[in-house]
């Protein structure tokens, strides 16, 4: 497994930092994955305790991760974000010190060259812009280029969103684009890349242009999963589907075929809302586990 500290990871001259933003609540695995029952989550005895708890509660985080690649320094997914009214309770009207946390592992705002949304989701793209001194929404990092599938900008370009979600846009998507800082990105099979060692990988289903994110260096490699991985418990069922996947077939589709890649290549797997300590090695499943089933064997 590539070495890591507690936050961090070295994945050959990659290095992964991970960003925390919040701990979701409790109820957000029930609602999230209602397939999840307590019942089916406690019969996998490797999620606790650092992804469920005894009585089969999930557990969950949101946070962002931060590369230093190649002399760059990249972020994928901005979490989020402060200020910003949302429909869930539990991502509304935030004050966090995620910006301070950034700047402490070496992000200052100004430094990123690059941000990456692996989907247009609430919790991934909001840190993409925050207040102006005049009240308006503006660019957090005012040198990167922010880079996402043309495929995912162009379906919710021509979706009738609800309004929850086009508040969103307003304040965390088109700020960018009017700034133009916005790269749309053609990502192709097996993947595009967009920096040395830096691959986006298609990874569709929960939306329809999301992408994983593959890193390579020095013979090590590593999968940011997005959300076409939204929690451990979906190794072992990878049936198991998000209540806001789009295509909930295409979902397990994709899962499954970066799951069995990630198997086959010993890639480390990141979850983009996995619980501490986040990242893992995908295995075969215990003795008597369903074809197709993994585990997460985490470090630390």
């Amino acid at each position: 497994m590539p070495s890591r500290s507690a936050t961090a990871w070295q994945i050959g001259d990659i290095v992964v930092h991970r960003i925390d933003e919040l701990v979701l609540p409790p109820e957000t695995g029930a609602w999230l994955l209602p397939g999840a029952t307590p019942g089916l989550v406690a019969e996998v005895p490797w999620l606790q305790p650092s992804f469920a708890t005894p009585d089969g509660t999930l557990r969950a985080a949101v946070h962002t991760f931060a590369l230093e690649i190649g002399g760059l320094r990249v972020l994928v997914d901005t979490g989020i974000g402060n200020g910003k009214t949302r429909a869930n309770a539990a991502w509304h009207q935030l004050d966090t010190p995620y910006l301070q946390r950034l700047a402490a592992a070496g992000f200052p705002p100004e430094s990123v060259d690059y941000v990456i949304n692996t989907h247009l989701h609430a919790d991934h793209v909001g840190w993409n812009t925050r207040r102006s001194e005049g009240g308006g929404w503006v660019p957090t990092f005012p040198r990167a280029r922010y880079l996402t599938a043309r495929a995912e900008y162009a379906y919710w370009s021509g979706v009738d969103m609800e309004e929850s979600r086009r508040q969103m846009f307003r304040d965390s998507v088109e700020p960018v684009r009017e700034h133009g800082l916005l790269d749309l990105i053609d990502v192709t099979a097996p993947g595009t890349e967009v920096v040395p060692g830096l691959t986006l990988v298609p990874a569709p289903g929960h939306t329809p242009g999301q992408s994983a994110v593959a890193l390579h260096s020095r013979g090590e490699s590593a999968l940011i999963t997005g959300d076409c991985v939204h929690h451990p418990v979906q190794l072992a069922h990878p049936e198991l589907c998000s209540s806001v996947d789009i295509d909930p077939e295409e979902a397990v589709r994709t899962r499954r075929r970066l799951l069995d890649e990630a198997a086959r290549t010993d890639a480390l797997v990141l979850g983009s809302h996995f619980a501490a300590p986040t990242g893992g090695l995908v295995r075969p499943g215990a003795d008597g586990a369903d074809e197709g089933a993994y585990r997460l064997v985490t470090e630390g």
